[in-house]
């Protein structure tokens, strides 16, 4: 919702202005009710010598309401869209060489750091959406709490998670087929969750080195310093160790689940159409 920090943190996950800011400086207008505005935004980067096309799919205006259902079905059907379009050219005799897949791989979920565990919104939008598209965690803003107390909200999230049965990327691993190496980077990047992340696309030079950062009168606290938050982790994550792990799981999982549900439902249609038989 407004004001969590998803825009600078996009912003600084993109190195690039993706997400402007927008200032209501009209009361009226602030105060009026919001409705999403789904904004899918495409830019191209470098990650470490690969060229990567990044589609960025910015959700202002949820949560921002008493009622936020209409928000929750609006997001599901864009998801749920773009698998309609993949089904769509599986079905083609002749299919389109320049179609584009813009399935959603993932999708960032932003709880703030309130220190009571996961709101009613929070457990009803990832029960929604988790079988569809690989839902994270994270923790914006996460330098408004201590140390002891960011380890103890991560800590009511996952036991809330795990309560309410709300499916997530948990890192999944196979202990029998997937290496050592994989299973302890898995291990690692779960015991993380829900990710700390804190945005700031302003930079300062410390120490002879260039960093983002976000000042106050007690210190610095570094954006990509691993030992303030978990950005850089969950940025390494993304763009280069798992990006085309959640790509498979997309694909094999969660896109296949969709279309058996689909196929099946029309298929049960079709069963309760009048049999006509032919002697």
């Amino acid at each position: 919702s407004s004001g969590s920090g998803k825009s600078t943190f996009v912003n600084t996950l993109c190195e690039s202005p993706v997400i402007l800011r927008k200032d209501h400086l009209d009361a009226e207008k602030a105060a009026a009710p919001k409705t999403i505005n789904i904004t899918p935004t495409t830019i191209e980067m470098d990650e470490d010598g690969l060229k990567l096309s990044l589609t960025v799919v910015d959700t202002p205006g949820f949560g921002d309401n008493i009622n936020n259902e209409p928000a929750f079905a609006d997001i599901l059907e864009y998801i749920e869209h773009q698998y309609e379009e993949i089904l769509s050219q599986e079905s083609r005799i002749k299919r389109n060489p320049r179609f584009q897949d813009n399935r959603v791989h993932v999708l960032l979920y932003f709880v703030q750091p309130t220190g009571h565990g996961l709101r009613e919104m929070d457990i009803e939008f990832m029960r929604t959406l988790g079988p569809r598209v690989n839902v994270i965690p994270v923790i914006s803003k996460a330098d408004s709490m201590t140390p002891q107390e960011l380890n103890a909200f991560k800590k009511k999230v996952m036991e809330d998670i795990s309560h309410y049965k709300i499916p997530i990327y948990d890192f999944p691993y196979d202990e029998d087929e997937d290496d050592e190496e994989t299973i302890e980077e898995n291990t690692e990047l779960r015991g993380l969750l829900p990710f700390s992340v804190i945005g700031s696309e302003d930079e300062i030079v410390l120490n002879g080195r260039r960093v983002r950062c976000r000042q106050y009168p007690w210190g610095v606290v570094e954006v990509d310093n691993s030992k303030h938050c978990d950005f850089s982790k969950l940025r390494y994550m993304l763009l280069s160790s798992h990006l085309h792990d959640v790509k498979d799981i997309t694909h094999e999982v969660l896109y296949e689940s969709w279309r058996t549900e689909k196929l099946s439902k029309e298929g049960h249609h079709d069963d309760d159409e009048e049999e006509v038989v032919i002697d």
